[in-house]
């Protein structure tokens, strides 16, 4: 008969001295049992699973007493690292100290930094936990040194795998059709636009100085064409995925048949935040930053559209030209002309990705004011990086969470002139897919003769 462990249920409806009992009788218990491959699968499994934490300290003890060759058993050991109850965890690494587990040093460092750090003579080091002191100990163990200088070669040998591994995985970036942004500082925010018909201010988006390193940028917006290949290798795998993206997702875009907008110059539409960062990873680089964006766009010296301070719509693909009609004069108007939109009207929304040089930016960056919006990697409300954790939910249930909106730069075809500004901040859900949306993609400049060095956090 096949072992079972108690129920966590059961365990939480007994008294105080019942349960203590319980946990004592089970310790004996795994401590006497055979070593058989049946046990071994079901302590790894409730090591992380089970729903009593003492029942999944016990078995992480039992694993490492009878299975410390196991590689399940080893995998459930360095997971239960980062179990939400302490003495789990506490327990989890002293195991791993004691078997010297190479494999757990991943996780161990992603706690405490790297070791050829902690363990120079004067580092910099606040007072800390239990959890801390114990997982030094524990990569002190696991090396076999606290010498600094032997440690940094000790992990560069236990991590040489991953590293070739990831560097087999990385895609050259491509680069022929981007443009460099030189570094430095360059005046971001919004002016304030106190008259007119479409006014706004500049609470989200304040003047202000900012500075970047150096980067490139798609000339333009990532065209029809070149989506098609990244659908041709993308489709039917993960192998770029964000790791939040829904499931089933095939990357295909909603408006990839209709024919005001798929024309293979035109640039795509119907993609949302996870396709896009999807494509940026199989292109070797990145969505751009709301900074990267506006800085490629209005060069430093602050100019309200990439060709300067005066609007010409003759510049830029707006709803000025982009509608057979006359330009709105205000809000009403324009709310008038937008609620007639149709699936066949207007009968031209889009230019060519390449179209209206005219409007260029002060790098050479085409239709960053106008023609679709463009997707960046930037949070809306915290102006942070994305980090959607929202795998598995429907959209009504994170429609309303600050998380969930990226911000949006350049303005659309549907857009009037304020909207074009190279600070207007527009805002969408990550998960939305519209005929007015785009993006284009930013890349790393090489470093020259620059190693790259470790400060001590965890990567």
């Amino acid at each position: 008969m096949q072992y079972s462990l108690p129920d966590a249920s059961v365990l939480a409806a007994l008294p105080a001295d019942a349960y203590a009992g319980q946990l004592e009788l089970l310790e004996k218990e795994l401590s006497g049992r055979p070593a058989e491959p049946h046990l071994a699968e079901l302590l790894s499994s409730a090591a992380t699973g089970h729903g009593d934490w003492n029942v999944r300290r016990l078995c992480v003890e039992a694993l490492a007493e009878n299975f410390a060759e196991v590689p399940a058993a080893r995998r459930a050991i360095c997971d239960a690292t980062h179990d939400d109850v302490d003495w789990v965890a506490f327990t989890a690494i002293r195991v791993i100290g004691a078997l010297k587990m190479p494999e757990a040093a991943e996780h161990l460092i992603r706690i405490s930094g790297w070791p050829s750090n902690f363990s120079r003579p004067g580092y910099s080091r606040k007072p800390v936990g239990c959890g801390a002191a114990l997982t030094k100990r524990a990569l002190w163990e696991i090396f076999d040194s606290r010498d600094p200088e032997r440690l940094r070669e000790l992990e560069d040998e236990l991590f040489a795998p991953m590293h070739r591994e990831v560097a087999a995985a990385r895609r050259d970036p491509q680069v022929s059709g981007a443009v460099l942004v030189p570094g430095g500082p360059f005046i971001a925010g919004a002016r304030k636009e106190a008259t007119g018909p479409f006014q706004m201010d500049d609470t989200d988006n304040p003047m202000r100085v900012v500075e970047l390193p150096p980067f490139f940028i798609d000339r333009c917006a990532v065209t029809n064409e070149r989506y098609a290949r990244f659908l041709e290798e993308a489709r039917g795998t993960r192998t770029f995925a964000h790791p939040d993206e829904p499931e089933g997702k095939d990357y295909t875009p909603a408006h990839w048949r209709d024919p005001r907008f798929n024309d293979p110059s035109f640039p795509v539409v119907g993609v949302d935040w996870y396709d896009a960062w999807a494509f940026a990873r199989w292109a070797g680089g990145r969505l751009p930053s709301e900074d990267q964006w506006e800085m490629a766009a209005r060069g430093k010296d602050g100019r309200r559209f990439p060709w300067g301070d005066e609007w010409d719509p003759a510049r830029a693909r707006g709803i000025e030209t982009a509608y057979p009609e006359p330009a709105p004069r205000d809000l009403e108007e324009l709310e008038r002309l937008l609620v007639r939109t149709s699936l066949s009207w207007p009968p031209e929304p889009v230019v060519a990705a390449d179209s209206l040089p005219e409007g260029a930016s002060p790098y050479g960056v085409l239709n960053m004011s106008g023609n679709v919006w463009e997707i960046t990697r930037t949070n809306f409300f915290t102006r942070e990086d994305m980090n959607p954790f929202f795998s598995g939910r429907k959209g009504i249930e994170f429609m309303n969470r600050p998380e969930a909106f990226h911000v949006l730069k350049g303005g659309t075809w549907t857009s009037p002139p304020v909207c074009m500004t190279t600070y207007y901040r527009g805002k969408d859900l990550l998960t939305d897919r519209h005929n007015e949306v785009g993006f284009r993609c930013v890349y790393d400049v090489p470093a020259q003769g620059r190693g790259a060095g470790r400060d001590g956090s965890a990567s």
